[in-house]
């Protein structure tokens, strides 16, 4: 990593850790946080804007710079930063273009003002449609290519992982959900043990019916918080879980009192907010791609999409539940 990623790393991580920062605090973050972030790697980018999600309070100053930022990079502040206001989700629908809109309205709880400002906003979407569907794929691919993958490779290795899933079930007539399930699950496991960190984001974006982007964007939070929630939102038992975090995120194997960091970090997540946190961001993920989100769909079931339908999903719960009865 480089220095000036670092730099950006302890900037966030800093104003990230205090619990309610003062006018001097904030001011001070607003200073630091363009000109650093300006000379970092996309990567580090990323990831500073996935803690800064996390913030209660973010500097207006911060929030619209973040906010104006490429959607491949604004996608998950804008759709769950609860440090935007309604006026500046109105204004950044208004201005930033129809994907930074559809980013606004994934949001949930959204307030009727804001509800009445996308309504008026509906006729240009549609309008600029055609265009959505082709920009979101543009960053994706930027994205691989900028870590020395080709689109051909990434579509090459999306198909073997897709065959080994399927390689265990073709003899039978019908294939169960929860035998997927389970090869897909060994197949996070298999990769976790190599530390293929490539294949094993490819296989979590299978499993979720997510972008390669989601993925990446979950593995690249050092905490392991987000990679937590995604496997149990998957159904993961804990001892599963756990070694996969520890086999991504070493400083998790350490020891907190009788446990490691990585239980201690797998015991505070409760499961039905990590199924709710997945189906949000997989929503803020249809929407940057270009895909119509799942409710949309049924609600719209006699009508022709006007978008790529969205991959196949999990049911978020489905294997605890099952896991329950036995």
């Amino acid at each position: 990593m480089r220095m000036k990623d670092v730099v950006l790393m302890a900037t966030v991580s800093s104003f990230e850790n205090m619990a309610q920062p003062g006018r001097h605090e904030l001011k001070q973050f607003s200073e630091l946080f363009e000109p650093v972030f300006k000379a970092s790697r996309d990567e580090a980018k990323r990831n500073a804007i996935a803690a800064i999600s996390r913030c209660a309070t973010v500097p207006d100053q911060v929030a619209w710079f973040i906010a104006t930022q490429p959607i491949a990079l604004a996608a998950i502040f804008i759709t769950t930063s609860p440090a935007i206001s309604d006026e500046m989700l109105i204004q950044i629908a208004r201005t930033q273009g129809p994907l930074h809109a559809k980013a606004v309205a994934a949001r949930e709880n959204l307030s009727v003002k804001v509800v009445d400002a996308l309504v008026s906003l509906h006729t240009a979407l549609e309008k600029h449609r055609g265009e959505d569907e082709v920009a979101p794929r543009d960053a994706e691919t930027a994205l691989i290519e900028e870590q020395g993958f080709a689109v051909t490779r990434e579509e090459q290795l999306r198909q073997h992982l897709k065959a080994l899933v399927h390689r265990d079930t073709l003899a039978r007539d019908a294939e169960t959900a929860e035998s997927v399930d389970n090869t897909r699950t060994s197949l996070l496991i298999r990769f976790a043990r190599l530390k293929e960190a490539r294949s094993f984001s490819f296989t979590l974006a299978d499993a979720l019916g997510s972008s390669r982007w989601l993925s990446e964007r979950i593995m690249l939070d050092l905490s392991g918080q987000q990679l937590g929630t995604a496997l149990m939102a998957l159904g993961l038992d804990e001892a599963d879980g756990c070694f996969m975090l520890t086999q991504f995120y070493p400083h998790l194997k350490e020891m907190a009192g009788t446990e490691s960091r990585a239980v201690t970090l797998w015991s505070g997540l409760d499961p039905e907010r990590c199924d709710d946190r997945m189906r949000a961001w997989l929503r803020a993920d249809d929407y940057a791609e270009g895909r119509k989100p799942e409710d949309e769909q049924a609600a719209n079931a006699n009508d022709a999409p006007a978008l790529p339908q969205t991959a196949e999903r999990p049911v978020f719960g489905r294997r605890r539940a099952v896991g329950a009865k036995r």
